[in-house]
């Protein structure tokens, strides 16, 4: 009797199975119905999630400081303490990506820490569930430098709308204004260097120990290898 063939997968077609090439997912969706004008005041629309973000944020340093020694002494970072870091990183890229970070979308983003399906941005990060308690002590003040300066370039460091992004979504500002059109190739370098930045926030943070590759992944979805 033969053997019962193994039913083909997506994920296992061709010689090797596709990965992805980072725990840091990072996604957007490209829209060519924005409005030519809005991107003018939505820094006032946003103010209300600046406000919530200012205190989610003092959370976020208060739970990363408990969060080092809880994997120094374990090698465990606490699973409610990630879910609510990754949250308050999602919740700031929707804002970002909505505002002055990428001006991609016209769709007013969604008070919650929670992945919204049903909205154009997305940002998650898999759970680790081990991370070295050597590396703690490092990673996020030495290890990180270079790929910190790289960012700092990118996206002003540790956020998602300063240095070159935030350029970018001005530049597409203007083409919006005056064609009603956000260049694609603009948009994908926009979303290229946020998800570099995105994957140093999450190492520098401790959320993960894969250090972040020196590759610009341009596009709305991320790559697999």
């Amino acid at each position: 009797m033969s053997a019962t063939p193994t039913p083909t997968t997506p994920t296992s077609l061709g010689k090797h199975p596709v990965s992805p090439v980072s725990p840091v997912s990072l996604e957007g969706r490209y829209d060519t119905g924005l409005s030519r004008w809005l991107w003018l005041v939505k820094w006032v629309l946003a103010i209300p999630h600046y406000v919530v973000l200012l205190f989610l944020w003092i959370g976020f340093v208060l739970i990363t400081f408990v969060a080092f020694f809880a994997v120094l002494f374990t090698g465990r970072y606490p699973r409610l303490l990630f879910d609510y870091n990754v949250g308050v990183l999602r919740w700031s890229w929707r804002v970002e990506y909505y505002a002055y970070g990428s001006l991609a979308t016209d769709r007013y983003p969604p008070f919650a820490l929670a992945d919204v399906a049903d909205y154009p941005a997305h940002l998650d990060i898999a759970y680790p569930e081990h991370l070295s308690r050597g590396l703690v002590l490092v990673k996020s003040w030495l290890l990180v430098v270079p790929q910190l300066i790289v960012a700092a370039l990118m996206a002003g460091g540790y956020r998602f709308n300063g240095g070159l992004t935030g350029l970018l979504a001005f530049y597409a500002g203007v083409a919006l204004l005056f064609t009603g059109r956000y260049p694609r190739g603009m948009y994908d370098l926009n979303m290229g260097l946020h998800r570099w930045v995105a994957r140093v926030l999450a190492y520098g943070l401790l959320l993960t120990d894969v250090y972040p590759p020196y590759r610009l992944d341009q596009g709305e979805r991320e790559p697999v290898v």
